[in-house]
């Protein structure tokens, strides 16, 4: 008899204190959610601090009156005035980028002059490649698009891009008919960036989003041709220019 009393005793002792040890497991699952919740959420939270941080990290490129250029807003592209437009001349008064034809057989697409004179050109708007939406801040050495606001009776859009190799002068120029986004080596050509130089700006054509696509990494400058125009091409001599709201 007291044997199998015994045996009970010993059963009802390892049942309570498996039910001891489940409650502790339980409780310590429960502690661990608690706790793993919290530090998991931090861990998202700083992943995405580092990843803004990793973004926001080029300097947002500003306006002629300190405040910072804006993704659907309207600026001219002016010159700074100690540019010079050709090894012969200098810029006069105020100055800007307007569409033009280069010559009086060549239709369409319009191409990207400097005119000079009491004018500051037409307005355009950039679009850079990571935050197309209105409002968004205009950073330096970023891809980005350039495009006129006003409206033409050409067909092709009003989209710099760099065009096709001219034989005769041996220039790539700028353009228009490009497209804003769609990034691929099939628009490799509508890319450019905006750059710090010498406390100025200036537009380089050095598309980096495609990793595979041969590119050019030269200045935007420009070349005066033999009608007298001066057109935005692909030069060795960087461009000054600044910006100023329309």
């Amino acid at each position: 008899m007291f044997k199998f009393i015994h045996f009970f005793y010993h059963l009802y002792t390892i049942n309570a204190v498996q039910n001891k040890l489940a409650r502790s497991i339980q409780f310590t699952i429960k502690t661990m959610k608690i706790t793993l919740i919290p530090l998991l959420l931090l861990s998202v939270l700083g992943i995405k601090s580092l990843l803004e941080g990793a973004y926001d990290s080029p300097h947002q490129v500003v306006d002629t009156s300190g405040n910072i250029l804006r993704v659907g807003a309207n600026y001219y592209i002016i010159p700074n005035p100690t540019t010079k437009c050709s090894i012969f001349s200098k810029y006069k008064g105020n100055n800007g980028l307007v569409l033009a034809k280069v010559a009086a057989n060549k239709t369409f697409p319009l191409d990207v002059l400097v005119v000079e004179g009491q004018q500051l050109g037409q307005p355009l708007t950039f679009t850079p490649i990571h935050d197309q939406k209105k409002g968004a801040p205009v950073r330096v050495s970023t891809d980005l698009n350039i495009e006129f606001s006003m409206q033409t009776s050409c067909s092709q859009s009003n989209v710099w891009k760099i065009d096709h190799f001219d034989r005769a002068t041996r220039k790539w120029f700028v353009t228009t008919g490009g497209v804003v986004g769609h990034p691929s080596w099939r628009t490799i050509s509508n890319w450019v960036k905006i750059e710090k130089y010498d406390g100025d700006d200036r537009r380089v054509s050095c598309p980096t989003f495609c990793a595979y696509c041969k590119v050019q990494c030269r200045d935007i400058g420009v070349y005066e041709d033999q009608n007298g125009n001066k057109r935005l091409a692909l030069t060795d001599a960087p461009y000054k220019v600044r910006f100023q709201k329309a």
